[in-house]
């Protein structure tokens, strides 16, 4: 009798030569439960999001046991919303693509077990997706016409990159962060300067209301490579603030944030044209939930136009975590023969980039 994967790898083979192919997305690896319906890559039915955000936001960041538990309480109504928002028949999904890593690995394990049940139960092929690749892809989703070769800036809470897209789910690392990832270091300012939680958005908010005149740190850090640091800034603002509150003097809280929030911005656009420059590319793909930072949006668009790089980014909705963009590499995950799993796929904290 013919396993579940040997009848899901041989289905796996025959979706290449299917004109329509409609991916169901899972995305479960923070703090986000959201199931998603795309048709072709590109195509959005559905992208149902249940957020966890009021939840967290009493603790001040994410708590892994919370967002687990609240991942199984809301999957699979979110499931049934995706169905029934994309108006489609069960019966109609060719494949399921979910979220095996990058993340935290409780939560992570509520979408692949959930992913699991459902491809074994359909017969369909399950497909195992890196977040990485799905953050990306989600430029697919508002760029119907995207196609690679383009330089991607990977700007997220997990990670910061620049990669060289050669090809669909093919790329080569240019530079990478070699400490803190940028979002991280946008929650690390936020929570010291006592802003709510998610931290990112009100540092930008407050960025907005001071000049940016604080040099916190000089700009030839890791000068002439790709790579980024972002510890040195984050632990320079940390200094600041304390010896403020050591003086009992106030901390001017929209300046702190339009000073940090400058450095950044800075780092990431300078180093995004020279990796362009240097790959001879003339697309810049932005992908990851800083992407929705408009600080990073205002100065892209004008270093681009500057530099006659055509800019992608993603639509707000599809910055951060969700089941669409998920879906979407699992379409190019199965044309170029990638990512097809069995039930004994589990959760990973990291992904190789």
């Amino acid at each position: 009798m013919e396993s579940y994967f040997e009848r899901a790898k041989k289905k796996f083979e025959d979706l290449k030569n299917k004109k329509d192919i409609t991916v169901l997305g899972i995305e479960s690896s923070c703090d986000e439960t959201s199931v998603s319906v795309v048709k072709n890559g590109t195509m959005l039915l559905s992208n149902i999001i249940s957020s966890q955000i009021d939840i967290h936001k009493r603790f001040g960041g994410v708590v892994p046991e919370v967002a687990s538990r609240n991942h199984v309480m809301a999957i699979e109504n979110v499931f049934n919303e995706a169905i029934k928002t994309a108006e489609i028949d069960i019966k109609d999904i060719d494949a399921i693509a979910v979220t095996y890593g990058a993340g935290l690995i409780g939560a992570l394990l509520v979408g692949v077990n959930f992913a699991k049940a459902l491809a074994y139960n359909l017969n369909i092929p399950l497909i195992a997706v890196s977040h990485i690749e799905g953050h990306i892809s989600a430029n697919y989703i508002t760029y119907p016409n995207l196609k690679p070769p383009f330089v991607c800036l990977l700007v997220s809470g997990g990670h910061t990159a620049l990669l060289e897209v050669t090809d669909y789910m093919e790329h080569k690392l240019l530079g990478t962060t070699i400490d803190d990832s940028v979002g991280e270091a946008f929650d690390k300012v936020a929570r010291i300067l006592g802003l709510e939680y998610p931290g990112g958005p009100n540092v930008d908010k407050f960025a907005r209301l001071g000049k940016g005149e604080i040099e916190f740190v000089k700009h030839d850090i890791l000068k002439g490579t790709l790579n980024f640091s972002f510890s040195g800034i984050k632990t320079a603002v940390i200094n600041y603030v304390h010896n403020l509150e050591q003086k009992g003097e106030s901390v001017d809280v929209p300046e702190v944030c339009a000073s940090f929030q400058n450095f950044v911005v800075k780092e990431l656009t300078e180093k995004a044209m020279i990796a362009c420059k240097q790959t001879g590319q003339n697309k810049l793909v932005v992908a990851g939930g800083v992407s929705a930072n408009s600080f990073l949006k205002e100065k892209l668009k004008e270093v681009c136009a500057e530099n006659n790089i055509e800019l992608f980014m993603p639509e707000l909705k599809l910055c951060t975590d969700n089941a669409a963009m998920i879906a979407s590499a699992g379409y190019y995950y199965i044309l170029k023969g990638k990512g097809l799993a069995g039930l004994d796929l589990t959760g990973s904290a990291t992904v190789t980039l």
